[in-house]
C-alpha cells in the first residue's frame, strides 16, 4: 500500500511542474508588439520595485509555441501577439497543461507596405499585391499558373517597370499571417476567377492566398525590422512590410504606401477605413500568478490609462489606442483575470 501511495505521489508531482524562485517576468512573441511591451516593462521596472521583465522578439508564432510548451520557471509568462491565438495553438497549450490563458487586447496596428523616402512615390491596391506576391495566380482564362510577374509593370501597366522585390516577415510572424489575410485574401477576392474558386472549393482558395511566392520576389527578412529599413534605404526600388507603428518610428527613412487609395494614419486605422489594420494582444499565464512575482502588477501597468490611454506613453510609441468601451473591456478582463475558453478561440 505504501508503495502504491508513493507512486501516486510521484505522478502527482511530475504532472504539474513546480515553479522555482524566478524573480523576473519573461515575455516572448511578436516583434510588432515588442516595442510597446518593452516600454511597459521599463516603466514597471522603474516604479514597482521589482526587476524589469525580460522581453524577447521571437515572432507571434514562435512566441506562442514557447508560451504553450508548458508551465514552469523555464517557460515564459507572457506572449505578445499581432493576431489572436489560433485554435491549434490553444489546443497545444491545453495539452501541455497551460489551461488558464488570459487574453488582453491592447490596441491596434496597421500593416504598412513601405518604401524608402528616396524612392518615387508608389500607390498599390490589394489586388495588385496579390498578383505581385502570390505563388500562383489565375491567367486570363482563370487557370492557376505559377506567378509569371517579374516587374510591377507586369502586374499592372500603370505601375513602374521595376523588379518586384518585397522584404517581409517569415511564416512564424503574426505580421505575415495578418498580411496574407488582410491583403492577399482580400486582393484575391477582387479577381472573379478567385471569387468563384472560393465558392466551389474554399480549401483550394485558402491554399492559394496563403502561399507566397518563393522565387526571390518576396524576401523573408526575419524578425529584425531594423534590418529591413537598412535594406530599403540601400535599395529604394524595394518595398518592405511592417507594422504601422514601426514606420512611424522610422519616418526619417521610410514612408508607407497608400493601399486602395487610403494612407495609413492613426485616424484611418482607428476608424477602419484603412483596411490593412489589426488588433494587438498580450497573453498571460494565470497559473504562474503567485509563483512568478509581479504578473498581476505588470498587467495592471499595461492596461492603465497612462499606458494604453489615448494620451498614454504607448500612444507616443505609435500604438493606435482602443476606443473607450474596448479599453474598459480589456481592463475588466485584466481585473478579473478572465480565462479564455475553447469557445472563445476561432
Amino acid at each position: 500500500m505504501k508503495r502504491i501511495l508513493l507512486t501516486a505521489s510521484l505522478v502527482a508531482l511530475t504532472a504539474v511542474p513546480a515553479l522555482a524562485a524566478r524573480d523576473q517576468i519573461r515575455i516572448v512573441g511578436s516583434s510588432t508588439v515588442y516595442p510597446f511591451t518593452t516600454a511597459v516593462a521599463e516603466q514597471f521596472g522603474k516604479t514597482s520595485g521589482m526587476k524589469t521583465p525580460v522581453v524577447e522578439a521571437t515572432g507571434t508564432g514562435g512566441g506562442l509555441k514557447l508560451f504553450c510548451a508548458g508551465l514552469g520557471e523555464d517557460k515564459p509568462d507572457f506572449a505578445n501577439a499581432s493576431r489572436p491565438i489560433k485554435k491549434a495553438e490553444f489546443e497545444t497549450c491545453v495539452k501541455n497543461g497551460v489551461t488558464e490563458i488570459v487574453e488582453l487586447e491592447i490596441g491596434f496596428d496597421g500593416l504598412s507596405v513601405a518604401q524608402s523616402k528616396d524612392a518615387k512615390p508608389l500607390s498599390l491596391t490589394k489586388e495588385q499585391l496579390f498578383r505581385a506576391l502570390a505563388k500562383n495566380i489565375p491567367d486570363k482564362d482563370g487557370k492557376l499558373i505559377p506567378n509569371p510577374n517579374k516587374t510591377w509593370k507586369d502586374v499592372d501597366a500603370s505601375l513602374p517597370d521595376v523588379k518586384i522585390e518585397v522584404l517581409g516577415p517569415p511564416p512564424t510572424s503574426g505580421t505575415r499571417d495578418s498580411f496574407a489575410e488582410l491583403a492577399l485574401e482580400a486582393g484575391a477576392l477582387k479577381i472573379p476567377a478567385m471569387a468563384d474558386l472560393k465558392k466551389s472549393d474554399a480549401k483550394a482558395f485558402e491554399a492559394v492566398w496563403k502561399s507566397i511566392r518563393e522565387d526571390g520576389a518576396y524576401v523573408e527578412a526575419g524578425e529584425n525590422d531594423n534590418l529591413i529599413v537598412q535594406k530599403l534605404v540601400a535599395n529604394p526600388a524595394a518595398l518592405g512590410i511592417f507594422g504601422f507603428s514601426f514606420v512611424e518610428q522610422n519616418a526619417n527613412a521610410i514612408v508607407d504606401i497608400p493601399i486602395d487609395g487610403v494612407q495609413a494614419t492613426y485616424e484611418t486605422i482607428a476608424d477602419g477605413s484603412y483596411k490593412l489594420s489589426r488588433p494587438l494582444f498580450i497573453y498571460a499565464k494565470n497559473q504562474h500568478v503567485g509563483k512568478i512575482p509581479g504578473i498581476v502588477e505588470f498587467i495592471a501597468e499595461y492596461v492603465s490609462d497612462k499606458a494604453i490611454g489615448p494620451d498614454g506613453y504607448l500612444a507616443a510609441k505609435g500604438l493606435v489606442t482602443l476606443p473607450g468601451a474596448e479599453a474598459d473591456k480589456t481592463r475588466a478582463v485584466a481585473k478579473n483575470m478572465t480565462v479564455l475558453t475553447a469557445a472563445d478561440v476561432k
